[in-house]
């Protein structure tokens, strides 16, 4: 019979304090286990790569860590304190933020609409404060600003979503997610269905995130971009963690062995 051995240890990093800690987190639904005790540690200013093929818990681990679904058992840890995560909110509210694959943008809403989603801003001057009138001048002010300082450029924030590229849009629900959090980001196959010069965009993107200080969680099953921008890699396997490895020590060779069991860790 086959043994998948977990590694929870944390790869030469022992005077960093993580800013988000993962500790023997399981899920369970009925008599299928989607994740088995798995622990890491995420630090500032890092991408971790979570990879592994389909059913390896890859999506069931970020629906935990972005506050969608709840362990069965095992906790989370934000700045070493326990945290409980119920709902998407309380993640947001420790400073973590999701960007899925289907971006989650109102196509027909211009660029800055789509950045203040749910979070738009009301007039406080003149009769707007009364009525609910929106700022759409200090959004698009806010916007261009926070766009700005990820280096994104869109000339124009007037335009429809719907008319941007591929890299484009997702860069603005990269913007929309880090204006909001200050902590992590947890990127869903960001590069998918994306031509190759979008594609790095995108990868360009998450280096500047990194370099800003704030945390990336990476699920992607695009091995060589995998291989060009995480620090670490994170390999899950029928929902264990098989191991952590540096960047260094993985190629693509390498990682296939061990996300289909070829190689032990």
């Amino acid at each position: 019979m086959e043994t998948i051995v977990a590694h929870t240890v944390e790869n030469r990093r022992p005077t960093r304090t993580p800013i988000l800690t993962a500790e023997n987190l399981v899920k369970s639904y009925g008599g299928l286990t989607a994740l088995d005790g798995v622990s890491f540690s995420l630090y500032p200013g890092e991408v971790l790569a979570l990879v592994g093929d389909n059913g390896a818990g890859k999506s069931t681990l970020l629906s935990i860590l972005s506050g969608n679904s709840t362990p069965t058992s095992g906790h989370l840890l934000v700045d070493e304190a326990i945290a409980h995560f119920r709902r998407p909110a309380d993640a947001t509210a420790a400073g973590i933020a999701t960007v899925y694959q289907d971006l989650a943008l109102a196509l027909d809403l211009d660029v800055a609409a789509n950045l203040f989603l749910g979070r738009e801003v009301v007039s406080r001057r003149g009769p707007g404060r009364w009525l609910g009138w929106l700022d759409e001048a200090r959004m698009v002010n806010d916007a261009r600003k926070a766009l700005s300082d990820i280096h994104i450029t869109i000339p124009d924030l007037d335009a429809e979503t719907r008319s941007l590229s591929g890299g484009q849009r997702q860069a603005i629900a990269i913007a929309r997610a880090i204006t909001w959090c200050q902590r992590a980001l947890l990127l869903d196959e960001p590069t998918a269905a994306l031509g190759v010069e979008q594609q790095q965009e995108v990868l360009h993107l998450i280096t500047r995130v990194r370099e800003s200080g704030i945390a990336v969680i990476l699920v992607s099953h695009q091995l060589p971009h995998v291989l060009e921008i995480a620090d670490r890699i994170a390999v899950l396997r029928r929902g264990r963690l098989v191991t952590i490895l540096e960047r260094e020590e993985a190629n693509t060779e390498r990682l296939i062995a061990l996300i289909t069991g070829l190689e032990a860790a």
